[in-house]
């Protein structure tokens, strides 16, 4: 009591200063979905995707997150020389790629074994994992997630039901026929296939696909990657971002300054690219020696959040 005055916290009355503080931290530590052992149990809330951080820091000179923006306008388009193009790009630092999950910063700083919050795929990822789908984190849920991660090297395994965890997922559903749901037109020709939904891309010619599945990262919102068709234009191997300084690895042009390239950093973020559409080094290198100037691309559905 404060000036003649009972404190409530959340379902229960806390008399005083130092009650109020302990029931702060109790609140904190067991998470937003928690509440008084005598009032009815509240819907856990899903920690929003924006509040994640990395689960497990990058190691020195191995950038987290590199944003390689659109150029908003197209390009100077020029023929690169034989000299130029006989330069392959750097290397990627060895573990640029490791699949890190994005977590709760609570779970990171406490370094928690299982993770007791909901995340914001809990529901999709019950689903793929057929276990009771309710949307709420348990102790069945986070061992089942956990094993899943255990098994794909996803860092750090603690059933937490994040967008690292369900992209993983979303290329284990497109590896057998990425094109079942026939989203992606099927012509005679190449056509290089941007799933924006599941964060895929492969090129296939007629129903053979000739490339991928691959992960891949996508437009912000604000800056999504446009659907539609387009053509690639210009490929640039070694090409380099003027207005942001920035590499673009095995660039290939379709619309604008949107591009396939690679990146020398993680393509497993909460945030979108700038426009294009963001490939592992391996991948965009592959790509390159299968697409040509011409060849079609279909880009169609959205990037969770935008």
């Amino acid at each position: 009591m404060i000036n003649g005055r009972t404190l409530r916290y959340r379902g229960g009355s806390v008399r005083g200063v130092a009650g109020t503080l302990a029931a702060a931290v109790l609140v904190l530590c067991l998470g937003a979905g928690s509440v008084a052992a005598d009032t009815a149990p509240e819907p856990p809330t899903a920690v929003a995707e924006s509040e994640l951080v990395p689960g497990v820091a990058p190691g020195p000179g191995k950038p987290w997150q590199v944003d390689t923006p659109d150029q908003m306008l197209a390009p100077k388009v020029y023929t690169p020389s034989a000299k130029e193009d006989a330069v392959e790009p750097k290397a990627a630092p060895p573990g640029t790629y490791d699949l890190v999950e994005y977590v709760p910063l609570s779970d990171a700083v406490a370094k928690v074994s299982c993770s007791k919050l909901t995340g914001p795929y809990q529901k999709q990822i019950e689903q793929w994992l057929k276990l009771k789908v309710d949307g709420k984190q348990s102790t069945a849920d986070c061992k089942a997630i956990q094993k899943f991660q255990k098994q794909y090297k996803i860092k750090p395994a603690i059933g937490f039901a994040g967008p690292v965890t369900w992209y993983q997922m979303m290329l284990l559903s497109a590896k057998k026929n990425p094109n079942a749901k026939k989203n992606c037109p099927v012509k005679s020709y190449r056509v290089a296939c941007v799933d924006l939904n599941r964060q895929v891309t492969w090129v296939q010619k007629g129903s053979k696909v000739v490339f991928g599945p691959v992960q891949m990262r996508s437009g912000r919102k604000g800056y999504a990657t446009r659907a539609g068709w387009h053509s690639v234009y210009w490929r640039h191997k070694n090409h380099w971002s003027t207005l942001y300084n920035s590499p673009m690895p095995y660039a290939q042009f379709f619309d604008g300054g949107q591009a396939f390239h690679a990146v020398y950093g993680s393509i497993y973020t909460t945030v979108g690219s700038w426009g294009c559409v963001n490939l592992k080094l391996g991948d965009a290198k592959k790509l390159w020696g299968v697409l040509k100037k011409g060849d079609k691309v279909y880009v169609w559905g959205h990037r969770t959040g935008t």
